[in-house]
């Protein structure tokens, strides 16, 4: 535990001007200790098994805002059903959001599939090699080129997510809010320095690992499991917990909607959202947002009137659903209705399909979605 840890987020006093940048030979010594900590004994990762550069775009584009622990099974399937750029490249874009559904982000996989079409057609079906060509690829930010252009071509190029910010704001006690863009070009230059040198995939893998298993959000191993902790000024100062500098989250907004069940005989009707947005692409019940401070129900006639031009009456109210994005806590209120005869005329929706209950969980959801039918079934 960090013994010496004693200052509140809200004491740390922010600094006007960042500190003075790290030089070489600090920068040397953070890198050999992250670098022999690292070779002392790391997570064996599937991705880890594999110098092939298209197995590791997949499992960085699946580790972006996900879980390693959840990205593994997800990683594995997927190279199993497309083991190369070519399969990717020609797969129906329904097959591949089928062998993503339930890993969330769903643009990933949209963006994965315009990528590999664009390898095949622009780059020889091969995952380019610098950083300027990767960040033409739809998707690749300048975290994901960095990653892949290190760990797949060992160029020493630098990597920031939030394992790594959490890292160098303590290391250096960087007290500055983090959100501002002065400080977020300094930690790239600081991950570029220690990216500089032998095994830079080696490297920014060690910095991203040390981030997520010992200097973690809450209660980080100081004491006890740190290697650096000779190194860290943030330890020193007594800051490490208060570290990084976040400004607070905006509450979500509150947003209330409704999904409706419509049977025809054994089947059920679901319809797939627009192609950009929220939830792009993905399969769901008919519905929609209603107005604020109103009866859900009150709403479900219009709205699948509106939405799919059918006519329906007394809808049953099954339960409730929360799910909470970024900027929205949605509270989706599920109904049943009886059969609504008549042709499918959409609004705001790309295409429909009459689907039996078993097809109807195969379809690419998100998970308000399945959320929603758990509750049915």
């Amino acid at each position: 535990m960090a013994a010496r840890v004693t200052v509140k987020k809200s004491e740390v006093v922010e600094r006007d001007a960042l500190p003075t940048p790290s030089n070489r030979a600090r920068s040397k010594r953070l890198r050999e200790t992250l670098l022999a900590w690292y070779d002392a004994g790391h997570r064996n990762l599937p991705w880890r098994k594999s110098r092939d550069p298209y197995a590791i775009w997949i499992s960085e584009t699946m580790l972006q805002q996900t879980r390693v622990e959840t990205v593994i099974p997800y990683y594995e399937r997927f190279l199993e059903r497309f083991p190369d750029i070519e399969t990717l490249a020609t797969a129906d874009r329904e097959d591949v959001f089928e062998r993503w559904a339930g890993l969330g982000y769903y643009s990933r996989a949209r963006n994965l599939h315009r990528s590999a079409k664009m390898m095949v057609e622009d780059f020889g079906a091969s995952v380019p090699d610098t950083i300027e060509q990767l960040r033409m690829l739809p998707g690749v930010g300048r975290y994901t080129a960095g990653a892949v252009a290190s760990i797949a071509f060992d160029k020493p190029a630098a990597v920031v997510d939030g394992n790594v910010v959490r890292v160098l704001t303590r290391l250096l006690d960087l007290r500055c809010d983090v959100s501002r863009k002065d400080v977020q070009e300094r930690l790239w230059d600081e991950a570029g320095a220690l990216a500089k040198g032998t095994r830079p995939g080696d490297l920014n893998q060690a910095l991203m690992e040390f981030g997520a298993t010992v200097c973690s959000p809450r209660s980080p191993s100081c004491e006890s499991g740190c290697p650096m902790k000779r190194l860290c000024r943030g330890l020193r100062a007594g800051n490490v917990e208060a570290l990084p500098n976040k400004p607070k989250k905006k509450k979500p907004r509150a947003v209330d909607a409704v999904a409706v069940w419509l049977p025809r005989g054994n089947k059920v009707l679901a319809v797939q959202r627009p192609d950009n947005g929220l939830l792009a692409n993905l399969w769901e019940l008919p519905g929609g947002e209603v107005p604020p401070n109103s009866e859900p129900k009150d709403h479900v006639e219009r709205l699948i009137a509106e939405r799919t031009g059918l006519e329906v009456s007394s809808p049953i109210h099954a339960g409730t659903v929360e799910h909470i994005f970024t900027h929205l806590k949605l509270s989706l209120h599920v109904f049943r209705c009886g059969e609504a005869p008549g042709r499918v005329k959409l609004l705001n929706y790309q295409a429909h399909k009459w689907v039996s209950k078993a097809k109807l969980n195969d379809l690419p959801q998100a998970t308000l979605a399945r959320k929603s039918l758990e509750l049915l079934m």
